[in-house]
Parts: structure tokens; sequence; C-alpha cells
């Protein structure tokens, strides 16, 4: 008996086309995952070109969305400080007057 045989047991045997399947298995899987990346790539490449434009312009147009809207908040909210100190201007000189 070499040192590379494996003893004549019916569980190695087992234990072996165990390994065989889940081998085939993850080879499958990865074949998989790999042809469904290359649609992403595709479909991706597909809509930037009839967008007209590149994820990473996508990217660079909700950053500044993001910015657009947290400026919007600010003059919303200065806004209205302003608007409160007309209304109490207006009440101080209806009072008075």
């Amino acid at each position: 008996m070499s040192d590379h045989a494996l003893p004549e047991n019916p569980q190695f045997a087992q234990l072996g086309r165990l390994v065989r399947r889940l081998g085939e298995e993850l080879a499958s899987y990865r074949k998989r995952a790999l042809s469904a990346e290359a649609r992403l790539r595709t479909v991706e490449d597909e809509a930037a070109r009839v967008a007209g434009t590149s994820p990473q312009r996508v990217l660079e147009l909700e950053r500044e969305n993001e910015e657009l809207n947290r400026r919007l908040k600010v003059a919303r909210t200065r806004t209205e400080k302003m608007l409160a100190r007309v209304r109490f201007l207006k009440q101080q000189r209806d009072g008075t007057a």
C-alpha cells in the first residue's frame, strides 16, 4: 500500500464522493456568479449609455443632491425665523396703532 492510497473503508469512499460533489457544486456556483456579474456589468453599461451618464456621474449627482437638500433645509430654517420676526413686528405695529 502506498502512502497516498486510502484504506478500503466505505466511509472514506462516501467522503470522497461527497467532496467531489461539493467541488462540482462550488464550480457550478462560481460559474453562475461570474455569469451574473458579467450580465450586471452589461446592464449597467447599457443603462449608462441609454441615460447618457456613467455610474460615477450618478454618484456625483447624488452627492450634489444631498448637498443641495442640506442647503435647502438651512434656507428653510432661516426663512421660517424671518417670517416669525415679520409676524412679531406686525403684531407690535397692530397692537400699538
